[in-house]
């Protein structure tokens, strides 16, 4: 049997975490918790369910995503679902991107919140339509919610898989993820997740104006790269066969 690991990046996340650790571990082999610099008990609270890996400092979600990703291969994890912290992805439907990925191994399976979508707030839906236009053309295939962070990474795929992870490119880390993953012969598959907002939910980490524009530059020079790939287009649009 394959081994599956969950790995989940929290930067003070005490309200949540133990939650969605104890959720997640009835899914998988093992689950992996990156406490990226946390000033609260993050950490303490999860140490006796989870391998807990400490960043000293706060370097943002890319940072954390690429130590787990990371720890996870080498200790032989054969796939990798990421989820977040917060209570936005249901552990529950883990199974499904599992499921997806043993039906079709060479792909990034996308867990896209699709299911009750229309109580996606009006600003951030439209945001999140206009990120899965550009990064569906620059990785020349359609795409639904590329924002989720709810996804299942084959391990043949992160192997591969180079990408900058400082901390400037928090957000952007898993855009690009998309657009490169395709490039290697991994391309996404959408499997349909529920949209969650927690009652109390604390605020997002994504900075709108820095990180947005940090994703647009990223996709623009993608696009620049290849001769602004006239045919991902096309793809993305459904109008030809990837």
């Amino acid at each position: 049997m394959s081994a599956v690991a969950a790995l989940i990046p929290a930067h003070n996340e005490a309200a949540t975490i133990e939650a969605v650790v104890a959720a997640a571990r009835t899914h998988v082999d093992r689950v992996i918790v990156v406490d990226d610099g946390s000033e609260d008990a993050t950490a303490c609270l999860v140490e006796d369910q989870a391998e807990v890996l400490r960043q000293p400092a706060n370097g943002g979600k890319a940072a954390a995503l690429w130590a787990g990703m990371q720890h996870a291969l080498a200790t032989g994890a054969d796939a990798v679902v990421t989820l977040d912290a917060d209570g936005q992805h249901d552990p529950s439907e883990i199974p499904a991107l599992v499921a997806a990925w043993r039906e079709t191994p060479e792909r990034l399976i996308l867990g896209a919140r699709l299911k009750g979508r229309e109580y996606t707030p009006p600003l951030r839906l439209f945001g999140n339509r206009m990120a899965d236009f550009w990064i569906a053309w620059a990785s020349g295939q359609p795409l639904q919610d590329s924002q989720s962070g709810f996804r299942l990474y084959p391990a043949p795929l992160l192997r591969r898989l180079e990408l900058r992870h400082h901390r400037a490119r928090g957000f952007v880390f898993e855009s690009e993820a998309l657009i490169v993953a395709e490039r290697l012969g991994f391309p996404a598959r959408v499997v349909p997740v529920r949209c969650i907002y927690p009652e109390n939910h604390r605020p997002s980490h994504y900075r709108p104006t820095a990180d947005t524009l940090r994703i647009i530059a990223m996709v623009a020079g993608q696009l620049l790269r290849r001769g602004m790939r006239p045919l991902g287009l096309l793809r993305s649009l459904g109008m030809i066969p990837r």
